[in-house]
């Protein structure tokens, strides 16, 4: 053999040893997203779990409020549909982003839930609401913790897919953009609540 020939074929081994280190490197990348999202999961299936209850308790004390309760329900049952999704696919950004909407009236309905145990002084007196609403409290701040780190992983994939030369072996093996968690807040969503009694 030349030694152009050798000069080739160590020239393609190290391209070789290069994509296969990128491509590993993106696997990489995707699995912490997915372990990510998995951390959030797990805290929006304890966020779900706790509805029904503070639903329940509220509702002796709210019964002429039952359309505030059975969107509270609805939101939180298209939530953990969209949750659902998410978790087969958690790079894919369509799924994503139903999930930040789905959240976000999760957490409006919630919002005026709470609004409304304001305004019952017997309903915010009621021990199992004052603890439910605690243990929901404390779950919302896991929850943003792990969205937190879920965009951080989402962040540093998609500079490593998006990066040259990695973005070669990215878009010859279909590692497209992962999305990330945002809020999607409206205009009329960032009003204070208002109660009509």
């Amino acid at each position: 053999m030349s030694t152009q020939s050798l000069i080739l074929i160590a020239m393609f081994a190290l391209l070789l040893f290069w994509a296969v280190g990128a491509y590993n490197r993106l696997v990489r990348l995707k699995n912490l997203i997915a372990n990510a999202f998995g951390q959030i999961d797990v805290q929006l299936k304890r966020r779900y779990d706790l509805i029904p209850n503070l639903v329940e308790a509220a509702k002796k004390y709210l019964l002429h409020e039952r359309e505030t309760l059975e969107a509270v329900i609805a939101a939180r049952n298209q939530a953990r549909a969209a949750s659902d999704a998410v978790r087969s696919r958690p790079t894919h950004a369509p799924e994503v982003l139903a999930l930040a909407v789905a959240e976000q009236a999760l957490t409006g309905s919630l919002d005026r839930l709470f609004a409304l145990n304001e305004a019952y002084p017997e309903l915010k007196a009621d021990e199992s609401m004052r603890e439910l609403s605690e243990e929901l409290t404390s779950t919302e701040n896991k929850v943003a913790f792990a969205r937190q780190a879920y965009n951080d992983c989402v962040l540093d994939y998609n500079n490593a897919q998006a990066q040259f030369p990695a973005l070669l072996v990215a878009r010859l093996f279909g590692f497209a953009s992962a999305a990330m968690l945002q809020a999607t807040e409206s205009a009329a969503e960032r009003q204070a609540v208002r109660i009509q009694m």
